[in-house]
């Protein structure tokens, strides 16, 4: 069978070039005799992996030299707790704007430790918008300001960040981070789990400013204190090495196919073609206003429950396959990230207007 066009939302489609590379150096990595599973964290041959991988992610993202980069383990639902443990040094509150399902967890989890402030929700409208902010209801006492950057349910992203002045910014960045460019010195903390644009789910990205480590509230568990992993270059422990070896190869490949900026370009493409055809249907429909639409995940309904699973049906059986929406949203959702193909986002539009006809 040749490979699908998959659409999931994570664990996500990795580049092929990717994975037959991996294929490759699957049994012996270089002239190590063994395969990357196989490696001590401790080797030298690993340690080029991981001192690899963070180079090239610092290159494309251009991240200053006053950051760390940390892999960590745990996904980002961990960093829910993290974020509070470590940056809760002070006022112990945060401002926070409620976007989705992500950051209605990360509400949850920071509670146990302070204050949240939330600063404005598009609960009202089932989050199918970015709230516009208003800077009078800005703490600025609080800790940290904290957004979900792209809402992998709802479908929705920033398009500009909010100026928090000197407190810092963080974002969880799981389903958008390495899809356009971003100005890192603009946040206090990035996070991201791997499994949509980054490699293999069991890794976690986390791109923080230096003068926020080492302040940990005392309940901490060594394994949430950022400095213990900073300390230890993110082998305190056994880190996931094989899924980091994947981001190793998935960072040089953006770096080959000409950097962030130009799979924003691609990705901006790949959006356009899909929110176009949404626009002139008379089928589908958008679930997200135009002004805060994502560029990895794109929600789409028909209005009709029976139509919807026979769409995903039809669908999967030309090799179009994870369309199904989240249950709170409905309908289909097309997750277009950085290696999905152009291809792949033309015969999802060409079969959308071929269902259309078929079933007006």
């Amino acid at each position: 069978m040749s490979r699908v066009y998959n659409f999931a939302a994570g664990p996500a489609a990795l580049p092929e070039e990717v994975l037959k590379k991996a294929a490759g150096e699957l049994v012996e990595h270089g002239s190590s005799g063994m395969s990357v599973m196989e490696m001590s964290h401790r080797s030298a041959d690993y340690d080029a992996i991981i001192k690899g991988a963070e180079s090239v992610l610092r290159e494309i993202m251009n991240i200053p030299d006053t950051y760390e980069v940390l892999f960590v383990q745990g996904g980002a639902s961990s960093q829910f707790a993290m974020v509070p443990m470590n940056l809760f040094t002070k006022s112990k509150k945060t401002d926070l704007v409620h976007t989705g399902a992500w950051t209605k967890r990360a509400i949850s989890e920071a509670k146990k430790y302070g204050t949240v402030n939330i600063i404005a929700s598009s609960e009202d409208k089932n989050f199918n918008y970015i709230p516009e902010l208003d800077k009078k209801s800005f703490s600025a006492d609080a800790d940290y300001f904290y957004i979900c950057s792209n809402n992998t349910i709802e479908g929705t992203r920033y398009t500009t960040f909010p100026d928090t002045g000197s407190v810092p910014l963080v974002a969880d960045m799981s389903s958008n981070i390495l899809s356009e460019k971003v100005d890192v010195s603009r946040f206090g903390v990035i996070f991201a789990g791997a499994q949509k644009n980054i490699g293999p789910a069991g890794v976690t990205v986390v791109i923080i400013r230096k003068d926020l480590i080492g302040k940990a509230m005392e309940i901490t568990p060594t394994m949430f204190n950022y400095k213990i992993h900073a300390d230890e270059k993110s082998l305190y422990n056994t880190p996931p090495t094989y899924g980091i070896y994947i981001a190793k190869l998935v960072f040089e490949w953006i770096k080959e196919k000409g950097g962030v900026q130009a799979i924003e370009k691609l990705n901006k493409e790949k959006a356009a073609l899909l929110y176009e055809y949404l626009d002139e249907s008379k089928l589908f429909n958008g679930t997200v206003v135009k002004k805060d639409r994502s560029l990895m995940n794109v929600p789409f309904v028909t209005g009709n429950e029976e139509l919807d699973k026979k769409f995903i049906k039809e669908a999967k059986a030309i090799g179009l396959v994870e369309l199904k929406g989240h249950r709170s949203v409905g309908g289909m959702r097309a997750s277009i990230y950085n290696a999905m193909p152009i291809e792949g986002v033309k015969k999802l539009v060409d079969f959308m207007k071929k269902f259309e006809t078929e079933n007006k």
